[in-house]
C-alpha cells in the first residue's frame, strides 16, 4: 500500500541539484513518445532514448514529449540539459514527493501535479507525480510509470478534434492539466460510492472490518486534499496571465479548470466531514451495542439475585426451620421464585427497560 509520505532521506546532505530518484524503485525501461503537430501535419513516434527527440527542439510546430519513467535519472538529465532546464527543476522531477506547484523561469514554466487512480483491488487511491515543462513551442511531461489519463488528449491530437491542433503549446498544457482534474471527478465518484456502502454497513451491523475501511477512506481523503488544494493556487496563477507563455485565450480555459478545482475541493471537504462523522457513528454504534448487551446481562442478574437469595436461605442446614418437613415446600419455593421473577419482568417492562 502506498505511503502518504515518501522517503526523502536519500537526498539529505547532497549538493542542491543532485539527481536522486525518490519514490518506488522500478526496473522498467523508460518509454518516450512524441507528438509533433500543427494544423495540417502530425508526427507520432515512439523512442527508446531521449537523444532521438532532440531534433524537435528547433521546429516551429508544437511538440509534446511524454517520458514515462523518472527513475532513469540519466535520461532526465540529458533532456533537461538539452532544453536548458535548471538543475533544481530536474531534481524536483525525479523527486516524486513534491507537492503541486508552479515555477516560472521566464523561458519556460515548470508545473508539478498529482495524477490519482483508484485501485479496485486495494480499494484505495494511488497518487502519481506528473511534471510538466511548458516552453514556447513544446511541452515535456514526466510520469512515474506507464498509464495515464491523457488518452483523450492524444486522441484529439491524432484526429484533429477540437481546437488543439490550431492552438499552441499553452493550450496543450491546459489540456493535460484539465485531463488530470477531470479524472478527480471519477475518483470522487468511486470515493462517494464507498462512503455510501460504509454508511449502510454502519446502519446494519458495524464490524471491526468496517473500522478498517473507514481508516482507509480517511487516509484517501487526506491524499485527495493534499493533491487538490495546492493545485488551486497553481491554476489560479496560470489563468491570471502572469507569463507571456500563456495566451489570453488559453487563460479563459484555465479559468474553467479553476472552477472545476474549486468544485473538487468542496466535494473533498464534504467527504472528509462525512468520513469523520462515520468514525463517530461507528464508535457510537459499538458503544450502543455494548450498552444493549450490558442491559440484558444486568436484567438477568437483577432477576436472579433475589432467586439466589431465596435459594440461599432455604439451602441452609438448620434443624429447626419452617417448611422443612412440609410436603409441598419444594414446589412452594419454586413458585415463589417464579412470582418474584415475573414481578420483576413486569416492573422492568413498565419502566421501559426492556
Amino acid at each position: 500500500m502506498e505511503r502518504l509520505l515518501k522517503k526523502v532521506s536519500a537526498t539529505s546532505g547532497l549538493v542542491p541539484g543532485t539527481l536522486v530518484h525518490v519514490g518506488e524503485r522500478k526496473q522498467e525501461k523508460v518509454k518516450i513518445s512524441v507528438l509533433d503537430y500543427n494544423e495540417t501535419d502530425l508526427d507520432d513516434r515512439q523512442f527508446d532514448s531521449v537523444d532521438e527527440t532532440f531534433s524537435y527542439k528547433d521546429k516551429s510546430t508544437v511538440t509534446w514529449i511524454d517520458i514515462c519513467g523518472v527513475h532513469d535519472v540519466d535520461q532526465v538529465s540529458r533532456i533537461g540539459n538539452h532544453y536548458g532546464l535548471h538543475p533544481l527543476v530536474l531534481e524536483d522531477i525525479v523527486d516524486t514527493s513534491q507537492r503541486p506547484k508552479l515555477e516560472d523561469f521566464e523561458d519556460y514554466l515548470f508545473v508539478v501535479l498529482k495524477m490519482l487512480y483508484f485501485d479496485p483491488e486495494e480499494e484505495t487511491i494511488i497518487s502519481e507525480q506528473v511534471s510538466l515543462v511548458l516552453g514556447k513551442d513544446f511541452v515535456i511531461s514526466f510520469q512515474e510509470q506507464e498509464g495515464d489519463v491523457f488518452g483523450p488528449v492524444r486522441d484529439r491530437i491524432r484526429r484533429s478534434k477540437g481546437r488543439i491542433r490550431k492552438a499552441g503549446a499553452d493550450y496543450l498544457a491546459y489540456s493535460l492539466i484539465d485531463a488530470i482534474v477531470d479524472n478527480y471527478f471519477s475518483i470522487l465518484e468511486s470515493f462517494g460510492e464507498d462512503i455510501e456502502h460504509i454508511e449502510e454497513d454502519l446502519a446494519k451491523d458495524p464490524k471491526s472490518s468496517t473500522l478498517h475501511i473507514i481508516h482507509i477512506l480517511k487516509r484517501d481523503a487526506i491524499r485527495l486534499r493534499k493533491s487538490v488544494w495546492p493545485l488551486r493556487e497553481v491554476v489560479g496563477t496560470l489563468q491570471r496571465g502572469g507569463s507571456p507563455l500563456i495566451s489570453d485565450t488559453t487563460g479563459v480555459y484555465l479559468h474553467d479548470v479553476y472552477d472545476h478545482i474549486i468544485q473538487v475541493i468542496d466535494t473533498t471537504e464534504s467527504f472528509r466531514d462525512m468520513v469523520s462523522g462515520m468514525l463517530d457513528i461507528y464508535l457510537s454504534s459499538v458503544s450502543n451495542r455494548m450498552n444493549e448487551v450490558m442491559k440484558v446481562l444486568t436484567i438477568f442478574a437483577a432477576i436472579f439475585i433475589p432467586l439466589t437469595f431465596i435459594a440461599g436461605i432455604y439451602g441452609m442446614n438448620f434443624k429447626y426451620m419452617p417448611e422443612l418437613e412440609w410436603r409441598w415446600a419444594y414446589f412452594g419455593v419454586l413458585g415463589l421464585m417464579a412470582v418474584v421473577a415475573g414481578t420483576l419482568l413486569i416492573f422492568f417492562k413498565r419502566q421501559k427497560w426492556l
